[in-house]
């Protein structure tokens, strides 16, 4: 524009030195255009320079070989989640944090497998590709039970989960590139947290067949949760007694080192392995008591060593995925963003929001290539890895280094673990989501409304299922906000005696009147505002007194405001109000 208004002057009021002092500004001021969007862009430019090496380094490098060893077992028991093979949780816990660590804008975080995102997967992946595709006769007789070809059966699902995760990732960067980063805040908290709460029970009932090592059909959509309680009890005849064992041995230990860690966290230096040491001693003691063969418990079974070459995705599923996709990108970011803020508030820097929504997409997109299934950040391993010194994502780049460690050289080793006690680490890490139920009593005392959020969003995802439960939680969540602007608090406050205060509950019924409200006037709660507004006026007339009205809620909204807005000035002529 500058450069325009020069044209149009006349050649004899313009100097070269001008044109050339005009043009290296324009110069410079791009340039730092530039780099703003490349700090933006790429957030390990603003911090990696300056990386304090002798202060961060080892604090860094301890807390992720800490997080890294709750990787490990985390990712291999949350594929049995997304219904796919348990090597593919390694990918899932080692690609996204290498992206991550680019790309996002928080320092604590650690990107990987998570619960509640690996069911709703799975539940996608199981409505896709159930067992009763994969039936096969067999030849040698026409009595003979059908079984499973589980090679096809998991390969077909492992392509569903991996073109689920290419559309979140498409759609969590399409929403950042849009800004949209504050659609998280209508997922407000009582309903996150019930919808977890609702998740955690999803989770741990799908963990029970592993832990009695009961063969049932796995259900998904409405209803998923009751069939498969029945399911498992009317097969429980069927436990596997030795799976059983193992799983509650496995299961104990690990809350007892749950808790001890939660108690003496402040004296101890890092957190006990509880989950890597339950993973290394029930593989040995699987390989050396050939629990597989002898006993029949259910183990992990082959781990491919290597990494696989990146592939396109099928999008020919896509039309069958886009809505799923929604969910789990909406409910990802929201989970991601949720607890990187409370960090960032702890340790006194700043998260976007969109960028966020960009990095997560990023990991997501790109990682699919390479065979993954979607992510989000994990609150146990972002505690973990915050509690043992982690400074910034060097330490997520020391857990993606430990589990490459694994993937390519020792994968093998974990083939003899048991289900049951992936199972078990499972259930003991929902522990933390079940103390969600304390919520209740406590918005029972602040907020009935917020309370019945949090139990609308609870009953009917454990009824409904994961995707339409969150569907209906955010359509009532929206109802109860049109019905506090609909039915605001109204008050009037008169003035205390001696003081420059005002209170709805004043000593006398002389003096200047107040009228408040709590809500914006417009089209839908303007019929009631006037209506309380006339009982106060007539009421602030038979004692003579004035009335100030707070108009500092205002919204110009279609006609019926109009009226509300006619009627005040009535008032204002005829009962000699103030208005603010």
């Amino acid at each position: 524009m500058h450069f325009i208004n020069m044209v149009t002057l006349p050649i004899s009021n313009i100097s070269i030195e001008k044109v050339d002092h005009i043009c290296v500004r324009l110069l410079l001021c791009s340039s730092e255009k530039a780099k703003a969007a490349a700090l933006n862009f790429l957030p390990i430019l603003t911090w990696l320079p300056s990386y304090p090496v002798k202060k961060y380094l080892f604090s860094d490098v301890v807390s992720g070989v800490s997080t890294g060893v709750v990787q490990l077992p985390q990712g291999l028991a949350y594929a049995m989640l997304a219904a796919v093979p348990p090597v593919y949780g390694l990918y899932s816990s080692f690609y996204p944090l290498l992206i991550y660590i680019f790309f996002g804008t928080s320092r604590h975080v650690s990107i990987g497998t998570f619960a509640v995102i690996s069911l709703m997967i799975g539940g996608v992946v199981v409505r896709e590709a159930p067992d009763s595709m994969f039936y096969i006769q067999p030849t040698n007789g026409t009595n003979a039970t059908a079984f499973v070809d589980e090679e096809a059966r998991d390969a077909r699902r492992v392509s569903v989960a991996v073109m689920l995760t290419t559309l979140v990732g498409i759609i969590q960067i399409v929403l950042g590139l849009l800004r949209f980063g504050f659609v998280a805040i209508y997922l407000t908290e009582p309903l996150v947290r019930g919808f977890t709460t609702a998740a955690s029970m999803h989770v741990f009932v799908s963990q029970l067949k592993y832990l009695l090592g009961v063969k049932t059909q796995r259900f998904s959509g409405p209803l998923s949760v009751i069939y498969s309680v029945k399911a498992v009890f009317s097969d429980i005849t069927s436990t596997n007694i030795t799976s059983l064992i193992v799983g509650l041995v496995c299961l104990i230990f690990l809350y007892v080192v749950k808790d001890i860690n939660e108690r003496f966290k402040k004296k101890l230096p890092i957190p006990i392995p509880g989950e890597i040491i339950v993973v290394i001693v029930s593989t040995g003691i699987s390989y050396g008591m050939s629990l597989s063969t002898d006993y029949k418990v259910d183990v992990v079974g082959k781990i491919p060593t290597g990494l696989l070459p990146p592939a396109v995705p099928e999008f020919s599923l896509l039309p069958s995925l886009v809505t799923d996709s929604f969910a789990v990108a909406v409910v990802g970011f929201s989970i991601d963003i949720s607890l990187a803020k409370i960090f960032a508030l702890k340790y006194g820097y700043s998260v976007d929001g969109n960028q966020e929504l960009i990095a997560l997409g990023l990991c997501n997109f790109i990682s699919s290539f390479f065979r993954t299934f979607a992510i989000t950040c994990s609150m146990s391993r972002s505690l973990v890895q915050e509690s043992t010194g982690g400074k910034t994502q060097i330490a997520g780049l020391v857990v993606s280094l430990v589990v490459l460690v694994v993937v390519v050289a020792i994968g093998f080793v974990f083939q003899p673990l048991p289900q049951t006690v992936l199972a078990a680490i499972i259930m003991v890490n929902l522990v933390g989501m079940f103390k969600q139920f304390r919520d209740i009593p406590t918005l029972w005392r602040t907020s009935k409304i917020e309370l019945a959020i949090w139990l609308v969003a609870f009953v009917a995802s454990v009824l409904l299922g994961l995707e339409y439960g969150l569907l209906v939680a955010v359509t009532f969540a929206i109802l109860t906000v049109i019905y506090r602007t609909q039915s605001p608090k109204t008050a009037v406050l008169g003035h205390v005696s001696d003081t420059g205060l005002y209170c709805d509950k004043f000593p006398t019924k002389s003096g200047i009147k107040i009228f408040c409200s709590n809500s914006s006037i417009y089209f839908a709660n303007s019929d009631l505002y006037v209506n309380t507004l006339k009982e106060k006026v007539i009421q602030s007339a038979v004692f003579h007194n004035h009335m100030i009205y707070d108009t500092h809620s205002l919204i110009l909204f279609q006609v019926n405001f109009l009226f509300a807005v006619s009627y005040l000035n009535f008032c204002l002529c005829t009962f000699n109000l103030l208005f603010l």
